[in-house]
């Protein structure tokens, strides 16, 4: 017969420990969803690996990311992926068709942009005074960077343990700028990005290219993707004129200063496939997912 004091002992040492703070949770929740949404994994199986209790976990996800766990099971599964490239060659066309070829316009986060000069760029961010920190958001931790000028930069961490190498991949772009720890800087920029009730069309968000002109011209174009669509590498590399160039606009996707911000999330392989994400596939079915919480909310 087992001892019911060592069963419990066992059962103790098995279970996953509680998370350190609702950043982690929600981060260990979107890991194994993302991880395991073939299996279609139920609160209670998901809330057992995190550690937490079902309905709490369900109170606290749906506050950080808009939508419960099961919604985000089936909202980042392929066929949804596969979905958003419908018509994924008139994306484009339409929305340049409709106006949008001047300010971008990025789901309901509406931003303006500039691009630094080619001078500029050239001098590697010379006299360029950039202040820096890190934010919650419902992606992880997220790197904030910002110039006089405007946003300059948003990347994402898991942890602490993964914020050095963050910080040195975006400062190492611009090598001879100034950089500065600032929260109370960045911190604005940050709302603004990652708290739709602050995205408003009369008062758009700052953002600034640091890029050559190749890049800037994707990052562009990729600002013109609609929210809860998709496109292709091909498809921009058409649109900029230079059908050959799928490999090169590939690149400048990865390049992208601006995660989530200017949405190289929503490009995908040909077949609909999610290919490469610079901070991680994890992350980029996480966007898509929250995103298409928001188009079945009625948000956009």
């Amino acid at each position: 017969m087992t001892d019911p004091a060592s069963f419990s002992v066992a059962e103790s040492a098995a279970r996953p420990p509680a998370p350190a703070s609702d950043y982690d949770a929600v981060r260990r929740t979107v890991e194994f969803i993302t991880e395991n949404w073939r299996d279609q994994p139920g609160l209670d199986v998901i809330a057992g690996h995190v550690g937490m209790e079902p309905t709490r976990l369900q109170k606290l996800f749906r506050r950080w990311c808009g939508l419960s766990p099961k919604a985000f099971v089936q909202a980042i599964t392929l066929d949804t992926a596969r979905d958003l490239l419908r018509d994924s060659a008139s994306v484009l066309d339409a929305t340049y068709e409709v106006g949008l070829s001047g300010p971008g316009r990025l789901h309901d986060l509406f931003v303006t942009h500039e691009a630094m000069s080619p001078g500029e760029y050239a001098a590697r961010g010379a006299g360029l005074d950039i202040a820096w920190s890190f934010h919650d958001s419902p992606f992880g931790e997220a790197l904030v960077m910002a110039t006089p000028r405007g946003l300059a930069g948003i990347a994402f961490a898991d942890g602490p343990a993964e914020r050095e190498r963050v910080l040195a991949d975006m400062t190492s772009r611009w090598p001879q700028a100034d950089f500065r720890e600032d929260a109370a800087a960045t911190q604005t920029y940050a709302r603004r990005v990652f708290h739709p009730e602050h995205w408003r069309p009369d008062d758009p968000l700052r953002i600034v290219f640091i890029g050559s002109d190749f890049e800037v011209r994707v990052w562009e174009t990729l600002l013109r993707i609609p929210f809860g669509r998709a496109t292709t590498y091909s498809d921009i590399a058409d649109r900029l004129g230079k059908p050959r160039a799928a490999r090169a606009v590939g690149s400048a996707v990865g390049r992208n200063p601006m995660s989530f911000v200017v949405p190289c999330h929503r490009v995908l392989g040909k077949s609909g496939s999610l290919c490469g994400y610079h901070w991680g596939l994890t992350r980029k079915r996480a966007i898509l997912g929250w995103e298409a919480g928001l188009v079945g909310g009625g948000r956009a």
